[in-house]
Protein backbone atom coordinates (compact mmCIF):
# COMPACT_ATOMS: atom_id res chain seq x y z
CA UNK A 1 0.00 0.00 0.00
CA UNK A 2 2.73 2.38 0.75
CA UNK A 3 4.70 3.38 -2.57
CA UNK A 4 8.49 5.02 -3.53
CA UNK A 5 6.40 8.33 -4.04
CA UNK A 6 5.70 11.10 -2.05
CA UNK A 7 2.03 10.51 -2.11
CA UNK A 8 2.88 8.03 0.27
CA UNK A 9 3.71 10.55 3.43
CA UNK A 10 -0.32 10.51 3.34
CA UNK A 11 -0.51 6.91 4.43
CA UNK A 12 -0.09 7.41 8.15
CA UNK A 13 -2.45 10.10 8.23
CA UNK A 14 -5.03 8.83 6.23
CA UNK A 15 -5.15 5.48 8.36
CA UNK A 16 -4.87 6.62 11.84
CA UNK A 17 -5.62 10.75 11.53
CA UNK A 18 -5.32 11.99 15.23
CA UNK A 19 -8.04 14.19 16.41
CA UNK A 20 -6.83 17.76 17.84
CA UNK A 21 -7.10 18.37 22.00
CA UNK A 22 -7.75 21.44 23.66
CA UNK A 23 -6.43 23.23 26.66
CA UNK A 24 -5.75 19.96 29.82
CA UNK A 25 -7.05 17.52 27.53
CA UNK A 26 -4.03 18.19 24.88
CA UNK A 27 -1.25 17.98 27.77
CA UNK A 28 -2.79 14.79 29.15
CA UNK A 29 -2.94 13.14 26.07
CA UNK A 30 0.86 14.35 25.35
CA UNK A 31 2.02 12.61 28.16
CA UNK A 32 0.32 9.64 26.95
CA UNK A 33 1.83 9.63 23.39
CA UNK A 34 4.40 7.03 22.24
CA UNK A 35 7.60 7.57 21.82
CA UNK A 36 8.84 9.74 19.13
CA UNK A 37 12.06 10.78 17.26
CA UNK A 38 13.72 14.15 17.54
CA UNK A 39 11.81 16.40 15.45
CA UNK A 40 13.58 19.16 13.35
CA UNK A 41 11.74 22.52 13.83
CA UNK A 42 13.04 25.20 10.81
CA UNK A 43 11.57 28.78 11.81
CA UNK A 44 7.51 29.10 11.42
CA UNK A 45 7.41 26.41 8.95
CA UNK A 46 7.97 22.84 11.26
CA UNK A 47 9.40 20.02 9.27
CA UNK A 48 8.40 17.93 12.16
CA UNK A 49 9.46 14.23 10.83
CA UNK A 50 9.06 15.17 7.32
CA UNK A 51 13.19 15.09 6.52
CA UNK A 52 13.60 11.16 8.04
CA UNK A 53 10.72 9.80 5.85
CA UNK A 54 11.24 9.01 2.26
CA UNK A 55 14.11 11.43 1.42
CA UNK A 56 16.88 8.89 0.73
CA UNK A 57 14.64 5.57 0.37
CA UNK A 58 11.62 4.49 0.25
CA UNK A 59 9.14 5.63 2.80
CA UNK A 60 8.26 2.18 3.90
CA UNK A 61 11.94 1.74 3.83
CA UNK A 62 12.63 4.79 6.29
CA UNK A 63 9.26 4.19 8.52
CA UNK A 64 10.59 0.91 9.05
CA UNK A 65 14.33 2.17 9.95
CA UNK A 66 12.74 4.48 12.46
CA UNK A 67 10.72 2.34 14.07
CA UNK A 68 13.26 -0.15 14.52
CA UNK A 69 15.09 2.61 16.91
CA UNK A 70 12.42 4.87 18.41
CA UNK A 71 9.24 2.58 17.54
CA UNK A 72 8.19 -0.93 19.11
CA UNK A 73 4.71 -1.15 18.77
CA UNK A 74 3.39 2.70 18.36
CA UNK A 75 5.33 5.68 17.47
CA UNK A 76 4.28 9.51 16.86
CA UNK A 77 5.39 11.34 13.85
CA UNK A 78 4.65 14.59 12.81
CA UNK A 79 4.41 15.32 9.53
CA UNK A 80 4.69 19.38 9.09
CA UNK A 81 1.65 20.25 11.11
CA UNK A 82 0.28 16.96 10.85
CA UNK A 83 0.39 14.14 13.92
CA UNK A 84 0.37 10.49 12.53
CA UNK A 85 0.29 7.60 14.33
CA UNK A 86 2.87 4.59 13.25
CA UNK A 87 1.92 1.10 13.60
CA UNK A 88 4.94 -1.41 13.53
CA UNK A 89 3.27 -4.77 14.56
CA UNK A 90 1.25 -7.53 14.55
CA UNK A 91 -0.39 -6.76 17.61
CA UNK A 92 -0.66 -3.11 17.76
CA UNK A 93 -2.12 -3.51 14.04
CA UNK A 94 -4.88 -5.81 15.56
CA UNK A 95 -5.74 -3.41 17.73
CA UNK A 96 -5.89 -0.50 15.36
CA UNK A 97 -7.91 -1.82 12.24
CA UNK A 98 -9.99 -4.56 14.01
CA UNK A 99 -10.90 -3.37 17.99
CA UNK A 100 -10.37 -0.39 17.67
CA UNK A 101 -11.39 0.05 13.87
CA UNK A 102 -14.30 2.39 14.09
CA UNK A 103 -12.04 5.16 15.86
CA UNK A 104 -9.59 5.28 13.04
CA UNK A 105 -12.07 4.52 10.12
CA UNK A 106 -12.54 7.98 9.34
CA UNK A 107 -10.71 9.50 6.66
CA UNK A 108 -8.96 13.39 6.68
CA UNK A 109 -11.50 15.82 4.66
CA UNK A 110 -9.93 17.68 2.39
CA UNK A 111 -10.77 20.21 -0.37
CA UNK A 112 -9.71 18.31 -3.35
CA UNK A 113 -11.84 15.47 -2.20
CA UNK A 114 -14.93 17.31 -1.14
CA UNK A 115 -14.52 18.60 -4.86
CA UNK A 116 -14.34 15.31 -6.74
CA UNK A 117 -16.18 12.85 -4.39
CA UNK A 118 -19.70 15.96 -4.67
CA UNK A 119 -19.07 16.42 -0.66
CA UNK A 120 -16.88 13.32 0.70
CA UNK A 121 -19.47 11.29 -0.75
CA UNK A 122 -17.30 8.34 -1.94
CA UNK A 123 -17.48 5.48 0.01
CA UNK A 124 -14.03 5.15 0.01
CA UNK A 125 -14.13 8.67 1.66
CA UNK A 126 -16.91 9.36 3.60
CA UNK A 127 -16.86 9.62 7.68
CA UNK A 128 -17.73 6.86 9.47
CA UNK A 129 -21.40 7.97 9.95
CA UNK A 130 -24.66 6.76 9.09
CA UNK A 131 -24.24 7.78 5.43
CA UNK A 132 -21.05 5.59 5.11
CA UNK A 133 -22.86 2.68 6.97
CA UNK A 134 -26.15 2.69 4.68
CA UNK A 135 -23.81 3.17 1.45
CA UNK A 136 -21.51 0.32 1.98
CA UNK A 137 -24.80 -2.01 2.67
CA UNK A 138 -26.02 -1.29 -0.73
CA UNK A 139 -22.61 -1.47 -2.13
CA UNK A 140 -22.62 -4.64 -0.16
CA UNK A 141 -26.00 -6.28 -0.78
CA UNK A 142 -26.43 -4.67 -5.00
CA UNK A 143 -22.86 -4.50 -6.21
CA UNK A 144 -20.52 -6.67 -4.37
CA UNK A 145 -22.72 -9.31 -4.08
CA UNK A 146 -22.03 -13.15 -5.01
CA UNK A 147 -24.74 -12.99 -7.95
CA UNK A 148 -24.02 -9.90 -9.02
CA UNK A 149 -20.07 -10.82 -9.46
CA UNK A 150 -20.82 -13.81 -11.01
CA UNK A 151 -22.62 -12.26 -13.42
CA UNK A 152 -19.76 -10.54 -14.67
CA UNK A 153 -17.46 -13.79 -15.41
CA UNK A 154 -18.35 -13.68 -19.30
CA UNK A 155 -16.77 -10.03 -19.14
CA UNK A 156 -13.49 -11.43 -17.01
CA UNK A 157 -13.25 -14.18 -19.71
CA UNK A 158 -13.35 -12.17 -23.10
CA UNK A 159 -10.97 -9.63 -21.44
CA UNK A 160 -8.78 -12.29 -20.39
CA UNK A 161 -8.65 -13.73 -24.18
CA UNK A 162 -8.19 -10.21 -25.13
CA UNK A 163 -4.68 -9.94 -23.21
CA UNK A 164 -3.77 -13.19 -24.11
CA UNK A 165 -4.32 -12.56 -27.48
CA UNK A 166 -2.22 -9.52 -27.17
CA UNK A 167 1.06 -11.11 -25.44
CA UNK A 168 0.47 -13.50 -28.29
CA UNK A 169 0.73 -10.87 -31.17
CA UNK A 170 3.78 -9.38 -29.12
CA UNK A 171 5.44 -12.67 -28.76
CA UNK A 172 4.92 -13.27 -32.86
CA UNK A 173 6.35 -9.72 -33.70
CA UNK A 174 9.51 -10.49 -31.38
CA UNK A 175 8.41 -7.27 -29.66
CA UNK A 176 8.52 -6.51 -25.60
CA UNK A 177 5.15 -6.35 -23.69
CA UNK A 178 4.82 -3.32 -21.19
CA UNK A 179 3.03 -5.32 -18.76
CA UNK A 180 2.53 -2.54 -16.58
CA UNK A 181 0.21 -0.70 -19.46
CA UNK A 182 -1.28 -4.32 -20.25
CA UNK A 183 -2.22 -4.98 -16.37
CA UNK A 184 -3.66 -1.25 -16.10
CA UNK A 185 -5.27 -1.56 -19.62
CA UNK A 186 -7.28 -5.00 -18.38
CA UNK A 187 -8.30 -3.45 -15.11
CA UNK A 188 -9.76 -0.61 -16.81
CA UNK A 189 -11.37 -2.02 -19.47
CA UNK A 190 -13.03 -4.89 -17.02
CA UNK A 191 -14.31 -1.89 -14.94
CA UNK A 192 -15.75 -0.44 -17.63
CA UNK A 193 -17.61 -3.01 -18.92
CA UNK A 194 -18.62 -3.50 -15.04
CA UNK A 195 -19.22 0.41 -14.83
CA UNK A 196 -20.81 0.67 -18.31
CA UNK A 197 -22.95 -2.42 -19.08
CA UNK A 198 -20.44 -2.88 -22.33
CA UNK A 199 -17.39 -2.23 -23.65
CA UNK A 200 -16.65 0.91 -25.22
CA UNK A 201 -13.15 0.74 -25.95
CA UNK A 202 -13.89 1.33 -29.92
CA UNK A 203 -15.33 4.47 -28.81
CA UNK A 204 -12.48 6.02 -26.98
CA UNK A 205 -14.30 5.78 -23.66
CA UNK A 206 -12.90 3.32 -22.28
CA UNK A 207 -9.56 5.58 -22.51
CA UNK A 208 -11.40 8.48 -21.49
CA UNK A 209 -12.90 6.44 -17.90
CA UNK A 210 -8.84 5.55 -17.58
CA UNK A 211 -7.34 9.22 -17.93
CA UNK A 212 -9.97 10.56 -15.42
CA UNK A 213 -9.60 7.58 -13.13
CA UNK A 214 -5.61 8.52 -12.99
CA UNK A 215 -6.37 12.18 -12.87
CA UNK A 216 -8.40 11.77 -10.09
CA UNK A 217 -6.26 9.26 -8.12
CA UNK A 218 -3.45 11.34 -8.69
CA UNK A 219 -5.42 14.68 -6.77
CA UNK A 220 -6.91 12.22 -4.16
CA UNK A 221 -3.42 10.40 -3.30
CA UNK A 222 -1.23 13.51 -4.02
CA UNK A 223 1.27 15.42 -1.90
CA UNK A 224 -0.41 18.57 -0.84
CA UNK A 225 2.04 20.33 0.65
CA UNK A 226 -0.21 23.00 2.42
CA UNK A 227 -2.19 19.90 4.06
CA UNK A 228 1.25 19.38 6.01
CA UNK A 229 2.08 23.49 6.18
CA UNK A 230 -1.34 24.97 6.59
CA UNK A 231 0.38 28.29 7.13
CA UNK A 232 1.12 28.39 3.37
CA UNK A 233 -2.90 28.39 2.63
CA UNK A 234 -2.91 32.18 3.33
CA UNK A 235 -1.00 32.46 0.03
CA UNK A 236 -3.51 30.63 -1.77
CA UNK A 237 -1.71 30.11 -5.21
CA UNK A 238 -1.07 26.55 -5.18
CA UNK A 239 -4.45 25.46 -3.63
CA UNK A 240 -6.18 27.91 -6.51
CA UNK A 241 -4.09 25.47 -8.63
CA UNK A 242 -5.09 22.06 -7.57
CA UNK A 243 -8.51 23.36 -7.09
CA UNK A 244 -8.76 24.11 -10.76
CA UNK A 245 -7.38 21.00 -11.39
CA UNK A 246 -9.91 19.06 -9.46
CA UNK A 247 -12.83 20.78 -10.63
CA UNK A 248 -11.87 20.13 -14.09
CA UNK A 249 -11.41 16.15 -13.07
CA UNK A 250 -15.22 16.19 -11.41
CA UNK A 251 -16.07 17.75 -14.68
CA UNK A 252 -14.89 15.26 -16.80
CA UNK A 253 -16.73 13.02 -14.61
CA UNK A 254 -19.63 14.53 -15.32
CA UNK A 255 -19.53 14.26 -18.80
CA UNK A 256 -19.01 10.81 -18.73
CA UNK A 257 -21.14 9.62 -16.37
CA UNK A 258 -24.24 11.79 -17.65
CA UNK A 259 -23.11 9.98 -21.36
CA UNK A 260 -23.66 6.81 -19.31
CA UNK A 261 -27.00 8.07 -18.74
CA UNK A 262 -28.35 8.48 -21.43
CA UNK A 263 -27.00 5.55 -23.00
CA UNK A 264 -28.79 3.48 -20.65
CA UNK A 265 -31.98 5.86 -20.95
CA UNK A 266 -32.13 5.67 -24.82
CA UNK A 267 -31.88 1.90 -24.63
CA UNK A 268 -34.75 1.57 -22.31
CA UNK A 269 -37.29 4.11 -23.54
CA UNK A 270 -38.04 1.61 -26.67
CA UNK A 271 -39.04 -0.73 -23.91
CA UNK A 272 -40.70 1.74 -21.21
CA UNK A 273 -42.71 3.22 -24.38
CA UNK A 274 -44.01 -0.65 -25.59
CA UNK A 275 -45.09 -1.70 -22.18
CA UNK A 276 -46.90 1.75 -22.04
CA UNK A 277 -48.30 0.75 -25.36
CA UNK A 278 -49.42 -2.80 -24.20
CA UNK A 279 -50.83 -1.32 -21.02
CA UNK A 280 -53.55 1.14 -23.37
CA UNK A 281 -54.22 -1.87 -25.03
CA UNK A 282 -55.40 -4.41 -22.05
CA UNK A 283 -57.54 -1.20 -20.85
CA UNK A 284 -59.35 -0.54 -23.95
CA UNK A 285 -59.94 -4.30 -23.91
CA UNK A 286 -61.27 -4.46 -20.73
Amino acid sequence: MVSASPPSLRLARTLLPIPPKEGGEEEAARARCPSSPTAFPCGAARLGHLHLVGLLSPPHVSLQSIAEKHGGDLMLLRLGSIPALVVSSPRAAEAVLRTHDHVFASRPQSLVAEIITYGHHDIGLARYREYWRQAKKHVTTHLLSVRRVRSFRHAREEEVRSVVARIGEAAGAGVPVDVHELVGSFTNDLACRAVMGKSFRNQGRNELFREVAVGASALLGGFSIEEFFPFLARLGVLSNFVLAKSEGVRKRWDDLLDRLIDDIESKYKPMAAEAETASDVKKDEG
